[in-house]
């Protein structure tokens, strides 16, 4: 019996291992910001001290998905890093304005560029 319950035990802790393994693997790809398409650039926008840009890009898909806009913040004093912070869906173009040196109003969603993040399949 403890051989049969050890063996159970190795075989679940395996299985429970598969499903989170494919339940990161699908997250991953699936519902990343860091797996975006490029897209076409459309504009961008400095933050007033300089510190940030906002970038926006269009992704035309073609007949069968809407075009949707993703906007990047880069941060000049780290070596321009980039990160998306606006994924927007049935968008096609791009309205950036700066409220503040850290907050941002992009396509009317305000976002801290710092922190936020807006996602249209997370709503």
């Amino acid at each position: 019996m403890k051989y049969f319950m050890k063996v159970l035990g190795i075989l679940l802790a395996g299985l429970a291992s598969a499903i989170i393994i494919l339940l990161l693997v699908i997250n991953h790809f699936f519902f990343s910001m860091s797996n975006l398409p490029d897209g076409e650039f459309l504009t961008e926008s400095q933050s007033p001290t300089g510190e940030y840009t906002v970038k926006a890009y269009v992704s035309m898909s073609g007949a069968t998905v809407a075009d949707a806009v993703r906007g990047e913040a880069v941060y000049h004093q780290k070596r321009d890093r980039e990160k998306n912070i606006y994924w927007g869906y049935r968008e096609s173009t791009a309205e950036i304005v700066w409220i503040d040196e850290h907050t941002v109003s992009f396509n009317g969603k305000e976002l801290d560029v710092r922190k936020d993040v807006y996602d249209f399949r997370k709503e």
